[in-house]
């Protein structure tokens, strides 16, 4: 995302009046073609595919990184736990499979499934299926799994879905709230209101708003796999990521008692190489990366290469309810009445 966009949506930056003219009508145009797609899912003018089992959807309404894929591998987690068999799908944004839809296995390269298929297939072991098209991903694993989730999709109504999981940055919320490009809306904040829950990732949770934080472990050595507190890692360390929202990873560091020499920002999904990375750390430096970027280097990583695993986590009592709920619509998958 350009910085000067990301600034005009979040941070009222003045290029945004002066560029009012240009994007405000291509917003007003995006708002009616996405609502006009809509209703032709909703009316049965265009086809729904319904799986045989449950579709949760973990989404958001606005562009960029807000922390869904944390909240996608701690539903996985609470659902094994609770004994259901969960597989995931995805788009596989900026990837290309070898064909679609695609399995994701031990194998797999973020060129081929992306980034965030990769890493949750890695965390969880669970079934993780891509394709620009869900409903085929959904049907690749439906014979073996009992609950799906979709990582991202909320707007991908050819699928259909009995809850629907909104995550909120809760630091940067809604920004300008104006439609793509004018703003970083995807959908109105009007659509809020029809979603199950909303989780608030950082910041101060609003009304019905689930509040969640990010909880950082120890940091991964990606060569050896070593574990390794942060505030002990000894000499100086530059940092990257390139994920939707780079800021958030260098102040979770800070939080940890770390200070980079250097904090180096990516495009989301952005590739890597070997050289690329080896020219952001002298002799001597750790460089330090989010556990998304580091599915995509482990096959040419250094021994001065870490990353940092983050774990979403919600009040017992509202994760509880949100777990329970999905039981209870799986449950009902099961009878004569469903």
């Amino acid at each position: 995302m350009s910085s000067v966009i990301e600034k005009i949506w979040f941070e009222d930056h003045p290029a945004g009046a002066i560029l009012k003219p240009l994007l405000w009508p291509l917003s007003k145009l995006f708002g009616v073609i996405s609502q006009r797609r809509r209703r032709q899912y909703q009316t049965g003018q265009k086809a729904v595919y319904r799986p045989s089992v449950p579709v949760v959807v973990v989404g958001n309404i606005t562009a960029g990184g807000n922390g869904k894929t944390p909240v996608v591998i701690w539903l996985v987690e609470q659902l094994k736990a609770a004994g259901l068999r969960p597989g995931v799908v995805s788009r596989g944004y900026g990837a290309k499979a070898p064909h679609y839809p695609y399995l994701v296995n031990a194998q797999s390269t973020t060129a081929e499934a992306g980034d965030e298929p990769v890493l949750i297939s890695r965390r969880t072991g669970v079934p993780v299926a891509v394709s620009p098209k869900r409903a085929e991903a959904v049907q690749l694993i439906e014979p073996d799994v009992d609950v799906i989730i979709t990582d991202d999709g909320l707007q991908h109504y050819a699928l259909a879905r009995d809850i629907e999981i909104v995550v909120i940055d809760g630091q940067r919320r809604f920004g300008n709230q104006q439609l793509i490009p004018m703003g970083p809306l995807r959908e109105g904040c009007d659509r809020l209101q029809d979603v199950d829950f909303l989780i608030c990732n950082g910041g101060n949770a609003d009304g019905t708003e689930i509040p969640m934080q990010l909880v950082p472990s120890d940091l991964v050595n990606l060569k050896t796999g070593e574990r390794l507190g942060a505030a002990k890692l000894q000499g100086d360390i530059v940092a990257m990521a390139g994920i939707g929202h780079p800021p958030r990873f260098f102040n979770t560091l800070e939080q940890l008692g770390v200070t980079p020499v250097k904090c180096q920002p990516f495009a989301d999904h952005q590739a890597f190489s070997e050289q690329q990375l080896q020219q952001l750390s002298a002799p001597g430096q750790h460089l330090v990366m989010t556990e998304k970027d580091a599915v995509k280097c482990h096959t040419f990583a250094q021994p001065n290469w870490w990353y940092l695993p983050v774990d979403a986590e919600m009040p017992a009592e509202q994760a509880d309810s949100l777990i329970n709920r999905i039981i209870k619509v799986k449950e009902e998958y099961g009878s004569s009445s469903a």
